[in-house]
């Protein structure tokens, strides 16, 4: 897996997350983020006045790296620009390593773009319950894989951990606390109940829809983008190979 140093922003190559200690980001993709590639252009042309690229990372790039090499972290993980998607080898195998890299890493982020600060997150009303996170088909296994889960606000202030607001995640997520907080696995819960978790949220890719779950349910399989519906399809049907659980075919 490549990895961002948080004090340079430049990319280095680990063969295995074990093997290091690391921070994750999860977030929403907008418009115009950064990718490997444009790292990768900013680094040869040392376009910063400390010869590194992170001076001229994008601000969520930026800001991510401060606020993990603040809390003591070397390296941190960003999707939007820790991929090569230009291999569809390494694209692949990145998805289908996503949740465990989630689960190993040793805190993870939440950037909330659309949270205010210095809310209640707790209150009915609060821009936290209303974040589009909680829509993602990709934020799912993030919010579940990783042992500790830190909210930040638009402007990077602390809103809480998943320990925290458990209560409230689940209320909000509907996934059952206990899972939240790791105190029951996800083997101990049902293929109906971890399906009807994604049931209300979206991805961009209509495929993208079957590949975030992977990791939900302990399968791999290949990518294809193209195949559409039958991705899904697919994900039923290795799900059942290591989970005998037929109330899937009713998702």
């Amino acid at each position: 897996m490549w990895l961002l140093n948080t004090s340079t922003a430049e990319l280095r190559f680990f063969h295995s997350p074990s093997s290091v200690r690391y921070a994750i980001l999860s977030h929403v993709w907008r418009d115009h983020e950064q990718s490997f590639q444009d790292l990768q252009t900013l680094r040869a042309q040392f376009f910063s006045p400390d010869g590194s690229p992170r001076a001229r990372a994008s601000s969520k790039i930026r800001e991510c790296c401060l606020y993990a090499e603040r809390a003591g972290y070397k390296w941190v993980w960003i999707d939007t620009c820790c991929i090569d998607k230009t291999s569809s080898a390494e694209l692949s195998e990145a998805i289908n390593s996503m949740y465990a890299w989630y689960a190993h890493a040793d805190i993870c982020y939440a950037f909330l773009d659309d949270v205010r600060d210095k809310e209640n997150p707790c209150a009915h009303r609060s821009s936290f319950r209303r974040s589009r996170w909680w829509t993602r088909g990709w934020t799912l296994q993030e919010l579940i894989a990783p042992k500790t889960v830190v909210f930040l606000s638009k402007s990077w202030h602390f809103v809480g951990t998943k320990h925290s607001l458990a209560h409230v995640v689940e209320d909000i997520s509907g996934v059952d606390r206990a899972v939240l907080v790791h105190e029951r696995s996800l083997d101990d819960v049902s293929v109906a109940r971890r399906m009807s978790w994604a049931s209300r949220r979206h991805t961009t890719r209509e495929e993208d829809r079957a590949y975030s779950l992977m990791g939900i349910f302990g399968v791999n399989m290949p990518t294809i983008y193209g195949e559409g519906p039958h991705a899904f399809i697919r994900l039923q049907q290795e799900t059942l190979k290591v989970i005998p659980d037929q109330s899937i075919f009713a998702w």
